[in-house]
Parts: structure tokens; sequence; C-alpha cells
């Protein structure tokens, strides 16, 4: 999991499924967070800069692997290695889905340094929240399957 810019309401509901469903999770940021004390759970601290933490997820993701990131580049590289992104709102991407993601994200990109003020992402809600859980239940019931 991009832990960095992993909301907190995100990170409580993943404890509490790996706990339930006893797969591991790694959490991988670039400065030190409270994990609870698990068997499921690690923390992987990297160095300071930028995209240190997604290459250290690319270099680790292995096929079928779950990475939890809105970082749309870093989704659009975890699914290049045929693992799956899921995003904070529930999204899965998948090789079509992503593409167009990434599209926007740098089209708004361009915008911004066009000097054009565009606005964020609005707050994560509790049906973001609950349309996450349902995407993740999804993804390791298929996964499990396998």
């Amino acid at each position: 999991m991009d832990a960095d810019a992993c909301p907190a309401s995100v990170k409580d509901l993943l404890y509490k499924t790996v706990k339930r469903v006893h797969v591991p999770m790694v959490l991988v940021a670039n400065q030190g967070m409270y994990v609870p004390s698990s068997q499921w759970v690690r923390l992987v601290t990297v160095a300071h800069g930028a995209n240190v933490a997604d290459d250290h997820i690319v270099e680790q993701v292995k096929v079928g692997d779950i990475v939890i990131t809105s970082d749309i580049p870093l989704a659009a590289r975890v699914v290049e290695k045929s693992a799956i992104a899921i995003g904070h709102r529930g999204e899965v991407f998948d090789e079509q889905t992503v593409h167009s993601r990434l599209a926007t994200r740098n089209l708004m990109e361009e915008f911004r340094s066009a000097g054009m003020e565009t606005s964020g992402p609005r707050p994560l809600n509790q049906k973001d929240l609950q349309q996450f859980a349902n995407s993740l239940d999804r993804t390791l019931t298929q996964r499990m399957r396998r």
C-alpha cells in the first residue's frame, strides 16, 4: 500500500480486513507512522524523495498483488506488472481505466502548469469508504478463489 497519502479511514478498514481474512499487508511510506501490532501488517520506510516509495512498490509487486493507491501514475505502473490497483474511493484500475485516468490526470497537470486553477479532489466521505470496502472485498474474494 502507498501509505503516505492514504486516508486514516482507509487504513483502518484495511487493518480490520487483513486481520479478518489473514492476508499480509505491507505499508510503504517515506516516514514512520503508527501501524497496529499484527502478524499481518508490516511497515517499510523508504528514503525521502520523489517517487522513492512508488519505485519500491513497483520493484516488490508481483502478479496478482493488490496495491492501494490513488496515485494514478503508480496505479499505471502496477497494472503494467499484472497486479491490481485500487484507489481510495474504490476505483479498480485495469488496462482500460488506468490509461484513461492517466490521460485525464496529465491533461489537468498541463492546465495547472499553464496557470489554470483547478480544484483538488473532494474530501473522502462515507459513500467513498463503502465503495472502497466493496471493491476491496470483491477483489480479495476473486484473488482468494485462484
